[in-house]
């Protein structure tokens, strides 16, 4: 007969979690919830100024929107993202409480500027945002050595180079395009969102839809990437519309390519995983539609709104969604669960009704103001809700462990001390 062991080994407890503050913890926290509140709150006021309801400002029409639509919100979450990214990756601290708070301040800053007439203080702090994230996931990228994520401090001072360029041209320093620099900066995003697509998608689906085996190809990775980086390096040449409409066409038919290699159609039942493909999907759609209009066949608002509504809109709410759910599940009770379960499946049955509106825009021809309207209000109510998730946890400590970061079922309980 087997004896039973006089002592049991006993495993050491986990430190406990304390309760307290934790907005300033963590790059995400304040720049995901910054990002949606003005989400929902800028989209607004487009819809209102384009039915001639908002005085005009520095900044107004159709600049004032792409500006603000790409360096306020989408900046923010790239800002977020990649402040908590860099830390997992280098294992190397990223601002967090007082210079947190200061780069928040400046974003904040930047989104009042422009609404005034300080024209000159508006450009140099807009400008210096990217620049301010790039200092600070530079120097652990630097400590680290970190060698592979250079680029992505590269990207963010040439963000800032660009907005700077497109605020002195409309100030009338130098002649240049503000629809060209935006179209630069868009190229700049489209890159990232490419990148950073392509790390977590597949480690994604695979985590969180067991069996998918999402694969990647060497060739096909240097293919998309290649031609983002000579689209980009066409939008600034501007050589003859065939060679930009080749670049795209051929771009979108690798990314169609990548896209299948993820096989999406094994996530339907999994809507964390699937609104990431579905987001990536419109990429492909963009590419398409800018060589159509690069061959006088489309006008070119329907290529740059599926980017921003389409692949923008989808990606930063598919990336939001999952990070704060997962960092903060361990320590939300079964209330603020369902809360927010109910908050996260009506964000994405909202961006679905978006991009059908997209969609719908797209094939039916040019936006009406009352399309405008719905549009917008369909933005405003992701955003929303996606605040709303946010602020949960707000009040919640605890240690980093969101999905996209870790090697784990994405179906799996999260232990509480982790």
């Amino acid at each position: 007969m087997n004896e039973l062991p006089l002592t049991r080994q006993l495993q050491p407890k986990p430190p406990p979690i304390v309760a307290s503050f934790a907005l300033w913890n963590l790059g995400f926290r304040p720049f995901y919830l910054l990002a949606s509140l003005f989400g929902a709150f800028s989209v607004l006021l487009w819809a209102v100024q384009s039915s001639g309801y908002l005085p005009s400002a520095y900044l107004q029409g159709p600049v004032w929107h792409g500006h603000e639509m790409l360096f306020g919100y989408t900046t923010a979450v790239i800002a977020g993202f990649l402040l908590t990214a860099v830390r997992a990756w280098t294992n190397e601290p990223t601002p967090s409480g007082v210079p947190l708070m200061a780069l928040a301040a400046l974003w904040v800053c930047g989104r009042v500027l422009v609404l005034t007439q300080f024209a000159m203080t508006a450009a140099v702090v807009n400008a210096a945002f990217p620049v301010a994230v790039a200092l600070a996931i530079g120097i652990p990228l630097l400590r680290s050595r970190n060698i592979r994520n250079y680029f992505f401090v590269g990207l963010l001072v040439l963000m800032g180079a660009l907005i700077l360029a497109i605020h002195l041209a409309l100030q009338g320093y130098f002649k240049l395009s503000p629809h060209l620099g935006l179209q630069l900066a868009l190229d700049v995003v489209l890159f990232i969102m490419v990148v950073i697509g392509g790390r977590v998608i597949p480690m994604f689906t695979n985590n969180g839809v067991p069996g998918t085996n999402a694969t990647r190809k060497a060739w096909v990775e240097k293919l998309v990437l290649g031609t983002i980086i000579l689209l980009f390096v066409a939008d600034l040449l501007q050589p003859p519309q065939t060679v930009i409409a080749t670049i795209a066409l051929i771009g979108a038919l690798a990314h169609g390519v990548r896209l299948y290699l993820w096989k999406p159609w094994r996530t339907l039942a999994t809507p964390l995983v699937w609104i990431l493909h579905a987001a990536y999907a419109w990429i492909v759609v963009h590419l398409a539609l800018r060589g159509l209009f690069a061959l006088d066949l489309l006008a070119g608002s329907y290529a740059t709104h599926a980017l921003t509504v389409g692949a923008i809109g989808g990606l930063t709410l598919g990336m939001m969604n999952p990070d704060c759910s997962w960092s903060y599940r361990a320590t939300l009770d079964s209330g603020w669960l369902r809360a927010y379960s109910v908050s996260a499946d009506t964000s994405r049955g909202a961006c679905s009704c978006l991009w059908r509106h997209c969609l719908a825009w797209i094939v039916y021809g040019e936006c009406s103001v009352i399309r405008t309207a719905l549009g917008g209000g369909i933005w405003s109510l992701c955003d929303t809700v996606l605040a709303c998730i946010n602020t949960l946890p707000v009040r919640r400590q605890t240690r980093i462990r969101p999905l996209l970061y870790r090697n784990s079922a994405a179906h799996a309980e999260v232990p509480e001390h982790l």
